[in-house]
């Protein structure tokens, strides 16, 4: 039932219940010390008033001859009166007593033993014939210092209790002040939460808490929340493997979580609302930030990171099929062109011509492929390059292998040196397609030592100084998007492979620009080994 009330009753009750217990404690502890203090007085001045009345020489005097004119007494009664004693008693050493407010009791015994016989004074509270008073007892000394007596005086207690009344009333009226101030100031503070809080309750926020936290956690995209400071304030588990951070950023820079690089820079002060592509060393990341606004003042921003490494990949494959489908088809319609050409040749009767033309064309293209196959070992290899040789051919390209050319032996893990020379390649033929001739690519691959040194140059117009500093960089791009896939990855990815291969890559800028790369590759044997 506690639970289902609303906030702002839960706040008041719990105000008002702390309050209660901190004024009730306080005023009972007040109450004690005040009747403490009090008490403590009152046998102050009991005792002050005992000693006057046993310094007085009459009373000694009285005492010591058994008092026959009974003139104690009338000295206890006024004493009585003047001050605001109940009783002034004054005894002999077997406690008989020469004064008392009740007539009656004078010449009769104490009930209790004479104290002051010590010489000391002493005080406390006395539940007496008259009542509970503040007591004090004196010794009654004679002219000559010896002791004949005891002085006992006592205060009533509803003296000073009515002045704890008094300022018990006070308290009383203080607690239903403070009271009042307290449930006034929690039904603010409730209504302030409530206005903080869009009207939730506890439960409802608990339960907002934990739909967010499987949210942010359970999605496939990375999520990353900058404040205005720029310190990480959400950070879910696919953005920390994404990003590559094995501990809690929450609270911290970004700078003191990712290394220096294009992808920090994205998410520190890359623009805002636009896709941004990044090439880290285990993914494709798509990266989008768009600021947070609050009240029209921006509190932040949000990072979203995408992973795109599969899909591009696939669209780089159906990409690279859809060349040799044209290749294909682009062969098809020429050999369609060359069986018309011998069929004519045939109709008219030119045997000689036909057989002729039949050699020459079945000869120039298996030539070309059984000559790369010989010079090029690993079959992969081998395959991609005739491949691009046709895909250049119909873009009006001259692929160029170079005789030169050479890798005599098969290795562990090609799939860097395809990926890297596949890219070189079709950056090379995009470059010259479209120009003005000769339109050619060379390519040159020779293994020197267990490294593939790679050369790719083509009859374009190059690369500017000022962009060869950028061309390996993901994003960067001249061209226009193509078919849905993504610019500005080709070059970035070979840079990645060649770099973690352990190798390097070169460039020189146009007229005609040329790369050079060096790629170690491991041989079966060592595969093997390991």
């Amino acid at each position: 039932m506690w639970r289902t009330r609303p906030l702002a009753t839960q706040i008041l009750l719990c105000v008002l219940a702390i309050l209660l217990m901190t004024i009730a404690t306080g005023a009972v502890l007040y109450a004690n010390l005040t009747g403490e203090t009090l008490d403590s007085q009152y046998k102050q001045r009991a005792l002050d008033i005992a000693y006057t009345v046993a310094q007085t020489p009459e009373v000694a005097d009285a005492v010591a001859h058994k008092d026959p004119d009974h003139r104690v007494q009338a000295i206890a009664e006024q004493v009585r009166r003047n001050t605001t004693a109940s009783y002034v008693v004054a005894t002999d050493r077997d406690g008989v007593r020469y004064s008392h407010p009740i007539p009656s009791l004078i010449g009769q015994r104490l009930e209790e033993p004479v104290v002051a016989l010590d010489g000391s004074g002493h005080v406390g509270i006395d539940s007496g014939s008259l009542g509970r008073s503040a007591n004090a007892r004196v010794p009654l000394r004679a002219s000559g210092g010896a002791i004949i007596g005891e002085v006992s005086v006592g205060i009533p207690e509803t003296q000073f209790s009515s002045q704890v009344d008094a300022q018990i009333a006070v308290i009383v009226l203080y607690s239903l002040l403070v009271l009042g101030i307290g449930a006034l100031a929690s039904w603010l503070l409730a209504r302030a939460l409530k206005r903080v809080t869009f009207g939730l309750e506890l439960s409802e926020i608990a339960a907002l808490l934990q739909e967010r936290e499987a949210m942010l956690h359970g999605i496939r995209e990375g999520v990353v929340g900058i404040d205005a400071k720029g310190c990480v304030s959400v950070l879910n588990d696919e953005a920390r493997r994404l990003l590559g951070i094995r501990r809690t950023g929450a609270g911290r820079p970004l700078e003191d979580l990712l290394p220096p690089g294009r992808l920090r820079d994205l998410l520190v002060d890359g623009p805002l609302g636009r896709d941004e592509v990044v090439l880290t060393d285990e993914s494709l990341l798509v990266v989008n930030r768009m600021p947070v606004l609050l009240a029209g003042r921006t509190a932040g921003n949000v990072v979203t990171l995408r992973d795109r490494t599969e899909l591009e990949g696939m669209m780089r494959e159906l990409h690279a099929l859809t060349g040799l489908t044209n290749a294909l088809r682009a062969q098809e319609h020429e050999f369609t062109n060359r069986l018309h050409v011998l069929s004519g040749l045939l109709g008219l009767g030119e045997f000689d011509e036909a057989v002729r033309y039949l050699a020459e064309v079945a000869g120039g293209a298996a030539a070309q492929a059984n000559d790369i196959q010989v010079r090029i070992a690993p079959a992969e290899l081998a395959a991609l390059l005739v491949a691009k040789v046709t895909t250049a051919s119909e873009s009006g390209v001259r692929l160029i292998i170079d005789p030169e050319s050479r890798l005599d032996r098969g290795y562990a893990e090609t799939d860097p040196l395809l990926t890297v020379l596949g890219n070189l390649i079709d950056n090379a033929v995009d470059a010259v397609a479209g120009g003005p001739q000769p339109r050619e690519v060379s390519v040159r691959i020779t293994d020197i030592d267990g490294v593939a040194h790679v050369a790719v140059s083509d009859t374009g117009p190059g690369i500017s100084p000022a962009e060869v500093e950028k061309i390996f960089l993901d994003g960067y791009s001249t061209k226009s998007t193509r078919g849905g896939m993504r610019r500005g990855l080709g070059l970035a990815l070979v840079h990645r492979l060649v770099r973690r291969a352990g190798g390097s890559i070169e460039v020189a800028p146009g007229p005609g620009a040329r790369f050079d790369v060096e790629l170690p590759l491991r041989a079966p044997e060592l595969e093997v080994a390991r």
